[in-house]
């Protein structure tokens, strides 16, 4: 039996799974509602994985895998889902990992942000994170609301991505789309660049440098809002995060920078749902006086008790939502613990609310 890409893209997106893995001796598996099911059918062999990557990959990321033993590329598939590619080499053989790419975009209520956030959506300039570990949905929390922008609001977006994820149609704002490696050389590079295109709103993939990262603040500096993304769990620990970036000398003034340039910073895990699928709980820290002062004044530590107390400006703790999903019905409350970022306080508390948890 040999397998053709087009059919296993077509089970992709008909089962509605976020992940297809191929990977030599072993049946072309789906990950289906946060869970790893390998089809029926035998183990791909070497020349399988060769073929099926060879038949949606370009010339050029090829070249890029025989070179660098991997590649990342936006594709679509007929009119019916987009993929986020990523072709790698492990002992040898050619391996694969497609991530279907949502047609339609969410509402942001669709995706559990509070109405709170599209005010600072409205504002002119300044710096939004919206931060997680990889898989957790940053991309379509962006996604939401960039699209949110670009209904409600006229102006000029730009989006640096690699690879292109979501697609922007014109609506009321105009919106340019650049690939880092195919239309620009690095994500640092493109916001220069971006800053003479008269943008109103820039989104940065991804902050993964210091090059990028000081771009970045100094677009938002300058009258632009600016969305990024980082691999961090927490507001503190992406504060922390990029004023560690810098060298020792330029600490204090990026927290200066930091302070005042930022607006919001959400924190986003995904969580099995019951009764399958996947929801997001959030941690989201908005600006205020006295959260600037502690970062500026190197206390970020603190950051945590003025979310805990900053409900009435739309502000949540990641723990206080995955509580309020267990108690919804909507997690599982193994998986709250196991997703929260003080487990131990978790379990306590909601064994003292008469839930059974798992023994470990």
């Amino acid at each position: 039996m040999s397998y053709e890409m087009s059919d296993l893209l077509e089970l992709v997106v008909e089962q509605k799974c976020s992940d297809l893995h191929l990977q030599v001796n072993q049946p072309p598996t789906l990950r289906l509602r946060g869970n790893m099911t390998p089809i029926d059918g035998p183990p791909l062999t070497p020349q399988d994985t060769e073929k099926l990557m060879l038949s949606i990959t370009p010339d050029t990321h090829v070249q890029n895998v025989k070179l660098n033993g991997g590649t990342d590329f936006g594709f679509a598939y007929l009119d019916k889902a987009r993929f986020r590619v990523s072709v790698l080499k492990a002992k040898g053989n050619y391996g694969m990992v497609l991530r279907q790419i949502p047609n339609q975009m969410f509402g942001l209520r669709d995706i559990g942000l509070p109405d709170k956030i599209k005010d600072l959506l409205f504002r002119p300039r300044g710096l939004i994170l919206v931060t997680g570990p990889t898989g957790s949905g940053k991309s379509t929390t962006l996604a939401s609301m960039i699209n949110y922008i670009n209904e409600n609001r006229d102006g000029h977006i730009i989006t640096i991505e690699d690879p292109i994820e979501y697609y922007h149609p014109h609506k009321r704002c105009v919106v340019t789309q650049r690939e880092v490696h195919s239309d620009v050389p690095s994500f640092a590079e493109a916001i220069r660049r971006a800053l003479r295109q008269d943008p109103d709103v820039i989104l940065v993939g991804e902050l993964r440098d210091l090059e990028t990262i000081e771009a970045a603040i100094s677009a938002a500096e300058t009258g632009h809002m600016v969305f990024g993304t980082l691999h961090t769990n927490s507001a503190a620990k992406t504060v922390d995060r990029i004023v560690d970036a810098f060298p020792a000398n330029m600490k204090e003034m990026i927290r200066m920078q930091l302070s005042t340039s930022i607006v919001a910073v959400i924190s986003q895990a995904l969580c099995k749902k019951i009764g399958g699928g996947r929801i997001a709980a959030y941690e989201i820290m908005v600006m205020t006086d006295s959260i600037g002062s502690l970062i500026r004044d190197n206390k970020t530590f603190r950051i945590d008790s003025d979310i805990q107390t900053g409900a009435n400006l739309g502000m949540i703790s990641l723990d206080t939502h995955l509580m309020s999903l267990v108690n919804q019905g909507k997690v599982d409350p193994d998986e709250a613990v196991e997703k929260a970022q003080r487990p131990l306080i978790m379990k306590e508390k909601l064994t003292a609310m008469g839930y059974k948890l798992r023994e470990l």
